[in-house]
């Protein structure tokens, strides 16, 4: 029977992809979301590092999950150079607390439309903190360095995946489908740390 970790999210998005991955590495574990918990708590993402944000999250949904349970929290953002690394752990509301994926985007776009190319650079990270059974607590951290498009391409993926071109493409993460983006996106990075601690585990 699988081993079961609870994922403190309410992104059914990100759940598919962790879903995805876990899946991909044949590993006896299962990722639930935390509705299975009687869902995510309300939680102030105040820390200024997504590993900050990522604990505060897990600890959340670790207080209502049971005292053994493995959570899993992801936090992740986009930290563009010309903007001096914004939106990064503001990435989900940068267009304010409620704003939506496609309002993001569109201020980021505003606030990027003078840039050239050539000085565009961005990049993904994603750092997933895990508490397991006895309250140990760790975090893994995944990057992906590329760069933000002159306009939106693709309708696949969310938040800014559809600006987001990774380093050694001609497409954005929106365009390259589920399949090639969990193998070298900032999560994939990330799941891959996960995994390794996870395998040996019983």
């Amino acid at each position: 029977m699988a081993q079961v970790i609870f994922l403190a999210t309410g992104n059914t998005h990100k759940l598919r992809e962790l879903q995805q991955m876990f899946a991909a590495a044949r590993l006896p574990w299962a990722v639930e979301g935390a509705g299975a918990v009687g869902g995510m708590p309300a939680v102030e993402e105040s820390a200024e590092t997504f590993a900050g944000n990522a604990l505060i999250k897990a600890r959340a949904l670790r207080a209502k999950a049971s005292a053994a349970a493995w959570v899993l929290a992801d936090d992740s953002g986009l930290e563009v150079a010309a903007l001096g690394g914004a939106p990064g752990v503001r990435s989900a509301r940068y267009a304010g607390p409620s704003a939506k994926d496609v309002e993001n985007t569109a201020k980021l776009m505003r606030e990027m439309a003078s840039v050239p190319e050539g000085k565009r650079a961005a990049r993904f990270v994603c750092v997933l903190a895990l508490i397991g059974p006895e309250g140990e607590e760790n975090t893994f951290e995944g990057a992906c360095a590329g760069r933000i498009g002159m306009q939106l391409a693709g309708g696949g993926g969310f938040g800014y995946d559809p600006v987001f071109y990774p380093e050694g493409f001609e497409k954005t993460y929106a365009e390259l489908g589920d399949e090639v983006k969990n193998t070298i996106s900032h999560r994939g990075r990330a799941v891959e740390k996960l995994i390794e601690y996870l395998r040996p585990l019983k």
